[in-house]
């Protein structure tokens, strides 16, 4: 029995002093990231849509650091190019929508519900989960949510997603100016006391 017991409490001294090397070592030779990397990271919309050419946001993070350019994210659009340019120091360039039907348009995927036979592919491909649904269950959008990155379409065995224009709510409506209406710069409105 003592036997045993000596036995475990060498085996347990051991663990103790594997461990304690082990926690020193990670202290001692972590690796820090690059900071650079989490900030472009940060810009981008987390979409994992792919349409850069990476599988997510954070490969494409990585090239951005290393030199790639930094104008094919459509889902971000042209405000995520400005403000990557603006961190790296680098020109604004257009933005390479190769492969985007029109980034310009913000787009959202609808399911055409009576077609869908519920196979939860779409479910899968969804990098934002904003397709809900249950297998052999019609599936639908919850518009909100969905990024309009395209992975849903080719997945699906029948066809029945289509990426439509984001309709126009309350919340997103608004009213340009046309050209030349309105007060210019120089004019002054005089205000007389009756």
């Amino acid at each position: 029995m003592t036997t045993v017991l000596i036995a475990i409490a060498a085996l347990l001294g051991l663990a103790a002093l594997f461990g304690a090397v082990l926690g020193y070592a990670s202290e001692k030779f972590k690796v820090e990231g690059d900071p650079i990397v989490e900030q472009i990271d940060a810009l981008l919309p987390q979409t994992q849509c792919g349409q850069c050419g990476h599988p997510g946001c954070r490969p494409y993070a990585e090239a951005i650091a290393e030199g790639e350019e930094h104008n094919r994210c459509p889902p971000g659009g042209d405000t995520t190019v400005e403000a990557l340019a603006d961190l790296l120091g680098r020109e604004v360039l257009p933005l390479d929508n190769e492969g985007a039907e029109d980034a310009s348009v913000e787009r959202v995927a609808y399911i055409r519900e009576d077609e869908c036979i519920g196979c939860t592919k779409c479910i899968q491909a969804c990098p934002v989960d904003a397709i809900v649904g249950a297998a052999k269950q019609m599936h639908t959008v919850i518009a909100d949510e969905c990024t309009g990155c395209d992975l849903c379409v080719d997945p699906c065995p029948v066809d029945c997603i289509d990426m439509i224009e984001r309709p126009v709510t309350l919340a997103t409506w608004t009213w340009d100016r046309p050209a030349g209406i309105g007060r210019r710069p120089e004019q002054r409105i005089e205000v007389v006391n009756l």
